[in-house]
């Protein structure tokens, strides 16, 4: 996943309307819907649905607007800190901080806490496919799904999340510099050779460090597959994010 961040990477961001630069809200927390995907990140203002983001960066959250919402909370849940447990266990532990795809709301992994991660140093990887179930006070794993976890090194150190912040600009440079480049039906071979093409015109100007771009090469080769669907869903996510706020605003559809 190309747009993966972690909870506790979004928390104590601003979130500004990147149409005005204007500061309207503070993230302090990040909340899941009944599916299980991240829905909105909630801040001192109010709401702010996912299908606003446009840009997660270091420093802030940048939105299409600065629309804020006041959902039922009846059909939203707050992960962190929800108590995890087997079928036939009581509580094992608790999600202590989780990835997510922020473009589509794709829980990435879950990081948990207590027993169950005390034999990976008080932190163990979960990931989503041994998730049986989320319920209102408890995320239910399944049979056997403590064998599959990891520790927190080993479970996550192939997403971007988890990369240096000089490895992460190149990746974002480059990709930027990639969206004039790849077409979304591009096949496989060819958005590779265009990797590697904007690669080498980084590498030529002599400004960057050599082994943080040779990472970011490597995550984008392994990735664009992910790359080329954000670029399919930019469109879709623009039209929708105007499409709500407008029907928020009026109470019609546009």
């Amino acid at each position: 996943m190309i747009n993966v961040v972690r909870r506790s990477q979004i928390v104590g961001l601003r979130a500004m309307d990147s149409s005005t630069a204007t500061n309207f809200n503070t993230v302090e927390e990040v909340w899941i819907d009944d599916t299980g995907r991240v829905a909105y990140f909630a801040g001192t203002q109010g709401y702010t649905p996912l299908e606003q983001v446009s840009v997660v960066g270091r420093d802030a959250v940048l939105t299409y607007n600065a629309m804020l919402e006041e959902p039922p909370l009846t059909n939203l849940r707050r992960l962190h800190r929800l108590s995890v447990r087997s079928p036939m266990t009581d509580a094992l532990g608790w999600v202590d901080d989780f990835l997510f795809d922020w473009e589509t709301g794709e829980i990435a992994a879950y990081i948990l806490a207590g027993d169950i991660a005390a034999p990976f140093g008080g932190r163990a990887v979960l990931l989503p496919d041994d998730v049986q179930s989320i319920e209102a006070e408890v995320i239910v794993i399944k049979e056997g799904a403590t064998k599959h976890l990891k520790s927190e090194s080993e479970g996550l150190k192939g997403f971007l999340s988890e990369k240096s912040h000089q490895v992460k600009n190149l990746v974002n440079r480059m990709g930027s510099r990639l969206k004039s480049l790849v077409s979304p039906h591009d096949q496989p071979e060819v958005v590779r050779v265009k990797i590697k093409e904007v690669r080498d015109e980084l590498e030529a100007s002599g400004q960057h460090d050599k082994n943080a771009l040779q990472q970011a090469t490597e995550f984008l080769l392994l990735e664009w597959e992910s790359f080329q669907q954000s670029l399919n869903r930019a469109g879709e996510r623009v039209r929708r994010a105007f499409d709500s706020a407008w029907k928020h605003l009026t109470g019609k559809k546009s």
